[in-house]
C-alpha cells in the first residue's frame, strides 16, 4: 500500500498567487520578457541604487549567518527596536508557516479576514487548525465591520488572529484604534500583523510600542518594499519571547547570504521607498479615473493595488494576456467578477489601459 501523508496535508489546496505562469505563457507562445505584470504588487521603481553590484556573486561558496545578524541591526536601527526583536526570513511567507508551527495544533483555531491572502489558511491546515472567518462586506467596499469582528473573536477566543492590514486584494487600512479594539478583544491570542505593503499606505501609523507589550508580531515584506522576489526576504518584528519561539522551528541558513546582503543596502538607501510611493500614487490614481471613464468599479484602497468589478474575471485576464499584460484574477479569493490591479510605471498604465479600451471595442463587435 501506498505511504499516504497526513489527512490534513492529503487535502491541502495550495493558494493561488499573482504573477506569471510559465507554463502558460508557454502553451500560448508567449515569452515571459513580452508581459507587463500588473498582477503582483511589488515596488516597480525598485531595486534600490547598489543592490545589484552588493550581490553580484560574492559570498556564494559559505554558510550565510542563520542569526541574519547584520542584516537585523540595521533593520533594527531604523526601527528603534533591539535585534533580538528581529527574525529574517525568506520572505513573510515563511514566518506565516513559522507562525503556525510554533503556535497551532490540531486542537486550536485561528481567525482571519474573509477574502484575505490565501497563505494564512494553508498554513493553519498544515499545523491541523480550525479556521475562524470574519466577513469583510462587498456591499460596504469590503470594509470591516469592527464591532462584528471584535464580538466573533472574543467569542471563539482563537489561539492565533492573522490580520493583513492593508487587506490584500481589498486594501482595506486598519487605524491604531481599530486594531487596539481587536487585540483587547482576545488578549491570550497572538496577532500576527502582516503589513506587507505598508510601505505604500499614506499616514501609516506607528506599531513600536504595541508590538513590544502585546501577544503580537509583525511581518513585513523587503520583497514588495524593494523589489527583491527573486531574492525572497521579509522580517518579524515581536517580544523577545515570541521571536524566540519563531526561531525555535526556523530551519538554519534560511536567509541567503545574497539576500542579507540586498537588505543591508536597500534599508539604508534613505527616501527610496517614500519617493516609489508617491509615483506609485501618480499611477494609481490615473488607473483608477481611467478605468471608471470605461465604466468599470474600482474599490477604494489604501494601498499599491485596487480591486476592479469587470464582470468575468477568468474573461477579463485572459484577454488582456493575449495582448501581453497580466493582473490577478480574484476567482481563488472568491471573488469571481474582480481582478486586483497593481500599477506599473505610468507609461506601462497607459498602455494597459489602451488596451484594455481595444478589448472593449472587439467585444463590441463581436456583439
Amino acid at each position: 500500500m501506498a505511504l499516504r501523508p497526513r489527512p490534513e496535508i492529503q487535502g491541502l489546496r495550495i493558494a493561488e498567487h499573482g504573477g506569471l505562469d510559465y507554463a502558460e505563457l508557454e502553451t500560448l507562445g508567449i515569452s515571459a520578457d513580452e508581459v507587463v505584470d500588473f498582477s503582483v504588487s511589488s515596488n516597480p521603481h525598485g531595486p534600490p541604487p547598489g543592490v545589484r553590484a552588493a550581490i553580484n556573486g560574492r559570498g556564494i561558496e559559505t554558510y550565510p549567518d542563520s542569526l541574519s545578524a547584520g542584516l537585523c541591526r540595521a533593520l533594527a536601527g531604523c526601527l528603534g527596536v533591539a535585534p533580538e526583536n528581529i527574525l529574517a526570513a525568506s520572505g513573510s511567507t515563511e514566518l506565516i508557516r513559522l507562525t503556525a508551527l510554533a503556535y497551532l495544533d490540531s486542537g486550536s483555531s485561528a481567525a482571519m479576514l474573509a477574502p484575505t491572502f490565501g497563505e494564512y489558511e494553508v498554513a493553519c491546515r498544515i499545523a491541523g487548525a480550525d479556521i475562524i472567518r470574519v466577513p469583510l462586506l462587498e456591499e460596504e467596499t469590503f470594509r470591516l465591520d469592527v464591532d462584528r469582528a471584535v464580538d466573533l473573536i472574543a467569542a471563539e477566543r482563537p489561539r492565533v488572529v492573522f490580520l493583513c492590514n492593508p487587506n490584500n486584494p481589498t486594501g482595506g487600512y486598519l487605524g491604531r484604534g481599530e486594531v487596539d479594539r481587536l487585540l483587547a478583544a482576545a488578549p491570550d491570542s497572538l496577532f500576527v500583523l502582516d503589513e506587507a505593503y505598508v510601505a505604500f499606505v499614506d499616514e501609516a501609523w506607528p506599531w513600536q510600542d504595541m508590538v513590544l507589550e502585546r501577544n503580537m508580531v509583525v511581518l513585513r515584506s523587503m520583497t514588495k518594499d524593494y523589489t527583491l522576489a527573486g531574492l525572497r526576504l521579509g522580517y518579524g518584528v515581536g517580544r523577545k519571547d515570541v521571536i524566540d519561539a519563531l526561531r525555535r522551528v526556523c530551519p538554519p541558513w534560511n536567509v541567503s547570504s545574497v539576500a542579507q546582503r540586498a537588505g543591508i543596502v536597500a534599508v539604508r538607501q534613505e527616501g527610496f521607498v517614500e519617493a516609489s510611493r508617491a509615483r506609485i500614487a501618480m499611477a494609481k490614481a490615473y488607473l483608477t479615473r481611467s478605468l471608471s471613464r470605461l465604466g468599470f468599479r474600482c474599490v477604494p484602497s489604501s494601498a499599491n493595488y485596487f480591486l476592479v468589478e469587470v464582470g468575468d474575471a477568468r474573461y477579463f485576464r485572459r484577454q488582456l494576456l493575449r495582448k501581453r499584460f497580466l493582473v490577478r484574477d480574484c476567482t481563488s479569493f472568491g471573488l469571481p467578477s474582480y481582478v486586483r490591479i497593481a500599477p506599473r510605471t505610468l507609461g506601462a498604465c497607459r498602455r494597459l489601459i489602451a488596451a484594455i479600451e481595444e478589448i472593449q471595442q472587439e467585444d463590441r463587435v463581436d456583439s
